[in-house]
């Protein structure tokens, strides 16, 4: 039986055979050009497609990395040096982390199960993860869709049903606000250096029959003067204690330009992304990826040779800068240290 969250609207990075204990994970590096599923029976091997970014975006790392460990204790191998392999693959998603503790959990509940008993109950609680990923997009989406204005919304990066275990955040609110009528049509920022604007987000939104016009990253603020652009709206990474976000590289301009014209700026990410034990977005570690990434595109050399070049991969907006904070649980504004609590503990 192949395990994945049954719905119409749903596009997801990822299977699971649960027959087989087989994980199949679509190569976001190659699309929209073609579409390569890899399929994995190793935990190194995921933990390989983390790291190299093979499966991306936050919820889709937690659910992938769930997966792993049921790979890992299937070969035999210990769970703790199994969920230690896999905490090393990415600092920044929290999701990573969250999803792991979850699973280690799950098996110290089960400390006097067989080797069987114990295989199964992880592939079910990974399998659990997954569909409550994509409950949880659907009511950030409910949630979420009323709050944007009329007229085009401009995204960043790939919040989609690619980033998680299907639908979508940022993604999944323009598509059910499109849907209700309440915007017009998308730019997707291209997002470099691995364009999964240009790539994934454009690819996601012509999928659903979503107008979308791509953009390079320096675009934004020409177009909020001209007044085409009337929201924002990003996924997260980690969400501070205190509201600051972690977000794709470039997302920190992009609420500093909104704030410049008066432009809500809104993140939606599910409760898993809240880190209640990071105070403030100084905390957050920073992902700097390899300077090939930024001087090396589709293996052309870009700029000169020996010339270095900086990647992190991703950057803090203060939460002074956020106009909501869109949940599965509800909406958080300011102060979001009590709302984000609040919601939080939400049942």
């Amino acid at each position: 039986m192949t395990g994945h969250p049954q719905h119409p609207k749903l596009l997801s990075p990822l299977r699971f055979d649960h027959s087989r204990h087989e994980l199949a994970l679509i190569d976001q590096l190659k699309l929209p050009g073609s579409e390569v599923w890899h399929r994995y029976s190793d935990h190194r091997a995921v933990a390989d497609a983390i790291k190299a970014m093979v499966v991306r975006g936050a919820p889709a790392i937690g659910i992938a990395a769930a997966f792993g460990v049921v790979l890992g204790v299937a070969e035999g191998v210990p769970i703790d040096e199994v969920v230690t392999t896999l905490r090393k693959t990415r600092p920044t998603a929290v999701n990573l982390f969250w999803a792991l503790d979850r699973m280690q959990r799950r098996a110290a509940e089960l400390a006097n199960a067989t080797q069987h008993e114990l295989i199964e109950a992880l592939a079910a609680e990974a399998q659990a993860i997954w569909d409550e990923d994509v409950a949880m997009c659907l009511r950030m989406a409910e949630h979420g869709a009323p709050l944007l204005p009329p007229g085009n919304v401009l995204t960043h990066c790939n919040a989609g049903g690619l980033a998680t275990g299907g639908y979508g955040t940022a993604v999944g609110v323009i598509r059910t606000a499109f849907g209700q009528g309440h915007i017009r049509a998308v730019f997707a920022d291209e997002t470099r250096p691995f364009l999964q604007g240009a790539r994934l987000t454009a690819y996601e939104f012509q999928q659903a029959g979503v107008p979308v016009t791509v953009l390079c990253d320096n675009m934004a603020g020409h177009l909020m003067a001209r007044g085409e652009i009337q929201s924002v709206i990003v996924g997260a990474d980690r969400i501070a204690y205190n509201g600051d976000v972690a977000n794709k590289i470039g997302t920190y301009s992009l609420a500093v330009l909104a704030q410049a014209h008066g432009i809500p700026f809104f993140v939606a990410a599910p409760r898993s992304t809240l880190d209640a034990k990071t105070p403030s977005g100084q905390d957050i570690p920073i992902e700097e990826r390899s300077s090939e990434e930024v001087v090396r595109l589709a293996g052309v050399q870009l700029a000169p040779h020996g010339v270095p070049a900086r990647h992190p991969a991703f950057d803090i907006t203060p939460a002074r800068l956020v106009t909501a904070i869109i949940t599965d649980a509800g909406v958080a504004r300011a102060p979001y240290a009590d709302s984000l609590r609040v919601l939080e503990a939400a049942t």
